[in-house]
C-alpha cells in the first residue's frame, strides 16, 4: 500500500519500528512455527506418509539415504490447495 503525502511516496512500512524487542516476538513465532512442523512430521510419519512406494530409500549396515519423491509431491498438492484456498477466500 503506497501513501502520497506532500507529493512524497510513503510506504505504509515506513514508521513501523523493528527493534530488538520485535525480533524477537520473530524469533518466537518462527520457532513455534519449526516446533509445530516437526509435530506434524512426527504424527504424519506414524500414519505411513513417509513410506509411500515413490519414497527410495539405500542403504547399508553403517549409512542410509532416503529421498521422499512421492511424500513431497504429496505435501506440496495439499499445501497448494490449502493456499490456493486461503487466497480465494481473502478476496
Amino acid at each position: 500500500m503506497v501513501i502520497i503525502v506532500y507529493g512524497r511516496y510513503k510506504n505504509k512500512w515506513d514508521n513501523m519500528d523493528f527493534g530488538p524487542q520485535q525480533f524477537g516476538k520473530w524469533l518466537i513465532a518462527a520457532g513455534i512455527a519449526i516446533a509445530l512442523l516437526g509435530v506434524l512430521v512426527i504424527v504424519l510419519g506414524r500414519f505411513g506418509l513417509f513410506k509411500l512406494p515413490g519414497d527410495l530409500e539405500f542403504g547399508s549396515k553403517n549409512w542410509r539415504v532416503y529421498f521422499p519423491i512421492a511424500s513431497c509431491i504429496i505435501l506440496s498438492i495439499i499445501l497448494t490447495l490449502i493456499l490456493w484456498l486461503i487466497s480465494y477466500f481473502r478476496r
